[in-house]
């Protein structure tokens, strides 16, 4: 897998350390720009680019600790897939709100350390995401790093069919809120690719 290296590439170019001050949604006041009343996106467009980036951030962290184990090959085919999709959609995020003029989700903490190795991640920082939809805590990500044998993989699928119902809840708060095309158009997206993937891993617990 290559999770570790584009994830690497990803946090350097968005930054350090983790801030996540921009993607707290309403209750967070002084952190987002002032919207233009003539723009082409609203502020469900920036919530909704503010808040997918960690969360898909997330989900290549959960990707990147499967690195080395012994998962099906079921299992290793949609790793892969997860994040061939979703570290170039955290990009295509990032330009929506520099060209919105909006803040940015740092991802530079993500991995802890600051290097490729991403297994001393920092797992403190997620706390900060609690209150996001179908973000795993900081205790949840420790577990899944200690677990061993079968028991990474099944929990694995277990947590990213949470982070997937997170993901297509925030989605489809998209659809029915934003205005920009392109990011509804991402959303749809999402709810459809994701929703497929919770079928295939709810299908892989159950074999």
């Amino acid at each position: 897998m290559h999770a570790r290296t584009r994830f690497a590439a990803l946090a350097l170019a968005l930054g350090s350390p983790l801030l996540l001050t921009a993607c707290g949604g309403d209750d967070d006041t002084g952190t987002a720009a002032d919207i233009p009343a003539d723009a082409e996106f609203n502020q469900a467009d920036v919530d909704f680019a503010s808040q997918m980036i960690p969360h898909h951030a997330q989900a290549l962290v959960m990707v990147d600790m499967a690195d080395g184990r012994d998962v099906s090959p079921e299992t290793a085919d949609l790793m892969e897939r997860i994040e061939a999709a979703q570290a170039p959609e955290i990009e295509q995020m990032t330009a929506w709100l520099e060209e919105w003029d909006q803040p940015v989700p740092d991802l530079g903490d993500m991995g802890g350390t600051g290097s490729d190795d991403m297994s001393g991640m920092d797992h403190g920082d997620m706390d900060d995401m609690d209150g996001m939809s179908g973000m795993m805590s900081a205790e949840d990500m420790a577990d899944l790093e200690a677990a061993e044998g079968s028991a990474f993989e099944q929990m694995w699928l277990s947590m990213m069919i949470e982070h997937h119902e997170g993901a297509v809840e925030m989605a489809e708060v998209e659809v029915a809120e934003g205005e920009y095309d392109e990011a509804v158009a991402l959303a749809e997206e999402i709810i459809e690719a994701q929703e497929a993937e919770i079928a295939e891993m709810e299908a892989l617990l159950e074999g």
